[in-house]
């Protein structure tokens, strides 16, 4: 009986070593920051360039520290994330990134990830009109400024005159309709663009065979068309190589937002003079940082500010963003090899 006794006391021991073992080790993985970005879709080289950045940061800061999950949908359909935001707060997250395919539709999702605790930051793009139901947004430029850089880069181009077209993304994309607004107004205003007329808006869903279609048809449908902006790395490459093949790059001139790496040949070429974009890499990076600051106590309230190595500080702006640069950046042939070999 003695010896049982001392058998159970001893397996019980074991067991609780064993036990306690498990725990710890389960303990050290969830000390991790778990971090999520859930992009519009995958396979888009913007968002992997974009994801680079948090890979950078994280590097920087020791990735036996974090874990990262670089995961979406697979199209830029406005619910088409909600599972993987649901999916990431099952998971323990402890930030969500995410880039919306609309401004509302994932309200409700939101809502209910951050009564679990997990905070939801926009990237890359905010969402107007919804801005109560997201923790903070980093924002790759001042989106204020977009909409009169782009145009006032296509009347460059075309000699302030003549019909241009704007080749988008997703009908619901929040940052496209937003700069589209931008554009409309500064056309509707400014004087020095009277003589410019925005013939269509035309959407190519963020897919290089469906912003290719759109781009023929913009060519068939208006035989004077003298340019086209596509604010969208997938659409402003696609037009390109529209125009490319066709041979058209003197009578048509295309322009809009891209990515160096993607746009190298066009520029070398001829096809695009200039086109416009921020540092994705950046924002990513900033991320990292920000998710950090917040896991160690920090408040993302307006006027807060936090340090992203070696990025400098920042500071939450009173609309709860963060400006990754206030100002897009020019690519031409004077520095498109220099940015293609980066992103």
């Amino acid at each position: 009986m003695k010896r049982n006794r001392i058998l159970a006391i001893a397996l019980a021991a074991l067991m609780l070593v064993t036990c306690c073992g498990l725990v710890a080790t389960v303990s050290a993985e969830e000390g991790k920051i778990k971090i999520y970005f859930i992009p519009k879709n995958l396979g888009n080289p913007y968002f992997e360039a974009l994801s680079s950045g948090f890979k950078d940061a994280i590097a920087e800061l020791g990735e036996d520290k974090y874990e990262y999950i670089f995961t979406g949908p697979a199209t830029a359909e406005a619910t088409s994330q909600i599972e993987y935001v649901e999916a990431a707060v099952q998971n323990d997250a402890d930030a969500i990134f995410i880039a919306a395919n609309s401004n509302d539709a994932l309200n409700g999702t939101f809502d209910d990830a951050r009564d679990a605790g997990v905070p939801i930051y926009l990237i890359n793009q905010d969402i107007p009109g919804s801005e109560s139901h997201r923790d903070a947004a980093i924002m790759p430029v001042d989106f204020s400024t977009i909409g009169k850089a782009q145009i006032k880069l296509m009347a460059e181009q075309i000699g302030y005159e003549g019909e241009f077209a704007i080749l988008s993304a997703t009908t619901d994309a929040p940052d496209q309709n937003t700069w589209i607004e931008l554009m409309k107004e500064v056309l509707a205003n400014d004087e020095a663009y009277s003589k410019m007329t925005l013939v269509e808006v035309v959407y190519g869903d963020d897919q290089p065979e469906k912003s290719t279609i759109e781009m023929e048809a913009l060519i068939t449908k208006y035989p004077n068309l003298k340019g086209v902006i596509a604010p969208t790395t997938v659409g402003i490459a696609a037009a390109c190589k529209v125009v490319q093949t066709r041979g058209l790059a003197e009578k048509i001139r295309v322009t809009g937002l891209g990515l160096p790496s993607e746009m190298k040949e066009f520029v070398m070429d001829g096809t695009c003079l200039g086109f416009q974009l921020w540092n994705p890499p950046y924002e990513g990076y900033l991320a990292v940082y920000l998710a950090t600051a917040v896991k160690g106590g920090f408040k993302t309230e307006p006027g807060a500010t936090f340090s992203a190595g070696k990025l400098g500080e920042y500071t939450i702006l009173e609309n709860g963003q963060i400006l990754s640069l206030v100002d897009p950046m020019l690519y031409d042939i004077t520095n498109i090899e220099e940015y293609a070999a980066l992103f």
